[in-house]
């Protein structure tokens, strides 16, 4: 560890003259890595971080005596809290194992540059102009790699390779891992494994010596992978700017971790614009937001800007109903689980399949979907009764879950929500097969999502031909849930800018019907792109969180902080509505 963190700059060990090129820096997109092994005066190093782009973020790597570096100019650098891990290539043994459901390739095409900023958005990462990544799709020191899957064709994950060697001669012919991300919507296991293989083999096959990356010290899961496949710690240093995209590395430890995703992606905008944040019960997802004279109150993405009254009439799903019906929205008909036996019966032997949900309630809990035995409806209104004393009975509508974000009576996202599966291995029971899926998916929400061994599950599995126990076939997926909900297990995926202008036009009727700022509005449809639909339900306090790209906090802390806009981001505005006027 010694010999590797203190040898001199490149080409001058035993006095030789320098062999590779001087001060080499390269862009990535995101920013420039800076090879700190190639500078020869540490307040040259300092000169290239100080030119770095805003909403940028360079790395200075492989930095000797980092306490020198950071002494020259404490106010504008910090020393990156990362390991670095490298493994030798001459010692790497390549997997059998066939990744199931996806294949590895180089990135083609534009629509795997947007796919890859994407998945950066989704893990708050830094987003590449996608030009870049086309323009850099041949270049000989930046590889770029994605994993697709195989049914769906939707890119899942990706990573990036730097060629030492190529990059600027450099005689250890070194390489280097960056930017390794995994959809977190993703459902297929070992993504990010296939991904790190096929760079590792890759570099190999080009005689490079090493693989080198930089992780978090505290990304436990990444460390534990980089381990499994031979990379070892080895003790150089990287150091970054001072910039708002950094704050979290230098500021030390993060003073909102007890709050959840959807009230922790509103605080983060908030105090990214300078509006002072204060958490009153981080547990119930609560703060204050203060910005000059103004005070605005938050549970998550309900704030005092909702009335009581339109907080009510969507806690009731059935006065939600009445209210949009009335102003032209379409829904589905409806009874309540009171009604006489055989109201009911006539109902189910009317629409064939029915759902029952409680009156009130959030997050999916006691709906059961698509029952079609009147012992299955009553055994569910007594499920439903342990949520809400009123219960529904509701005709059943074939089609897509689509969550639409209207904020401000405008669309802000809007986006596909599928039920959980699980994909067999010819090995794993059901019930292991959830059990797995649902740590990944709790990992990947913050914990967020996990998929309820209830009855609901159990019935969704015994209406597919198996049970818990059953060994589900290699390669076959099972739906395991009705609905998709992102608590039970459902995932999201955005269609904004292909959903239909008459499923738009709906959401914001909704919304004016319900006199609601803020709400996330459920329609059943045949798909996005045609106009058919059938209202489900209004949600008064959405989910903010993974609609990525989409700018959900962004349009959140707009509406309650409308000076809080860059200037120039309002004088578009307004002339844009000059035009249309």
């Amino acid at each position: 560890m010694r010999e590797q963190g203190l040898k001199p700059p490149i080409g001058t060990q035993g006095g030789r003259q320098p062999t590779g090129e001087a001060d080499v820096t390269i862009d990535c997109g995101w920013g420039r890595l800076i090879f700190g092994q190639t500078f020869q005066d540490p307040e040259k190093v300092i000169a290239a971080l100080q030119e770095e782009l805003p909403e940028r973020r360079d790395i200075a790597v492989y930095i000797r005596n980092p306490h020198v570096l950071l002494a020259n100019a404490p106010q504008d650098v910090f020393l990156d809290p990362s390991h670095t891990f490298r493994l030798d290539l001459g010692t790497y043994r390549a997997s059998s194992r066939v990744p199931k459901g996806f294949f590895i390739r180089r990135l083609t095409s534009q629509v795997d540059a947007e796919a890859i900023n994407r998945i950066y958005a989704a893990r708050r990462m830094v987003t590449v102009p996608p030009e870049f990544f086309w323009a850099k799709r041949d270049a000989r020191a930046i590889t770029y790699f994605v994993a697709e899957d195989e049914t769906t064709g939707d890119v899942l994950g990706t990573v990036t390779g730097v060629d030492h060697h190529r990059a600027f001669d450099d005689p250890e012919r070194g390489s280097s891992l960056w930017c390794l991300a995994v959809d977190p919507q993703t459902r297929q296991p070992g993504v990010g494994e296939a991904l790190v293989r096929r760079l590792i083999e890759y570099f190999a096959a080009r005689g490079a010596s090493y693989l080198d990356l930089s992780v978090l010290h505290d990304n436990e899961q990444a460390i534990a992978l980089y381990e499994k496949l031979g990379f070892e710690r080895v003790p150089f240093f990287s150091v970054k700017r001072k910039n708002p995209i950094n704050e979290t590395l230098f500021t030390g430890r993060e003073v909102d971790a007890a709050l959840n995703p959807y009230a922790k992606i509103i605080v983060r905008e908030a105090r990214r614009r300078g509006i002072h944040v204060e958490v009153t019960d981080a547990e119930g997802g609560f703060f204050r937001l203060i910005y000059g004279g103004r005070s605005v109150r938050c549970r998550e993405s309900l704030s005092e800007l909702t009335s009581a009254v339109s907080m009510s009439l969507c806690d009731d799903k059935a006065v939600t109903r009445r209210v949009v019906s009335e102003a032209g929205v379409r829904v589905p008909e409806q009874i309540v689980s009171t009604a006489p036996t055989a109201q009911i019966e006539d109902f189910l032997k009317r629409y064939g399949r029915v759902v029952v949900k409680p009156a009130r309630g959030e997050q999916g809990r006691g709906i059961a979907v698509g029952l079609s035995e009147m012992a299955e409806i009553e055994a569910a209104i007594t499920e439903a009764r342990k949520i809400s004393d009123v219960v529904l009975i509701e005709e059943f509508v074939e089609g897509k879950d689509l969550r639409l974000v209207v904020i401000n009576y405008r669309l802000v996202a809007a986006a596909v929500r599928r039920p959980a599966f699980v994909v067999g291995d010819g090995k794993k029971t059901i019930r292991e097969l959830i059990e797995k899926q649902s740590r990944r998916r709790a990992a990947g929400t913050g914990g967020e999502s996990r998929i309820p061994m209830d009855a609901e599950t159990e019935r969704t599995i015994r209406q597919a031909g198996f049970a818990y126990e059953s060994i589900l076939p290699e390669n076959e997926e099972l739906q395991v849930r009705r609905t998709a909900n992102l608590h039970t297990g459902g995932t999201l995926h955005d269609v904004t800018g292909s959903v239909h202008n008459g499923l738009v036009e709906a959401s914001i009727k909704a919304a004016r019907s319900l006199e609601i700022p803020v709400v996330g509005i459920d329609l059943m449809v045949k798909s996005p792109c045609f106009p058919d639909y059938h209202f489900i339900e209004a949600n008064e306090r959405p989910g903010l969180a993974n609609h990525e790209p989409q700018p959900t906090a962004e349009r959140f802390i707009d509406l309650l902080f409308p000076l809080s806009v860059p200037a120039a981001m309002r004088q578009v505005a307004a002339e844009s509505a000059e035009v249309k006027g």
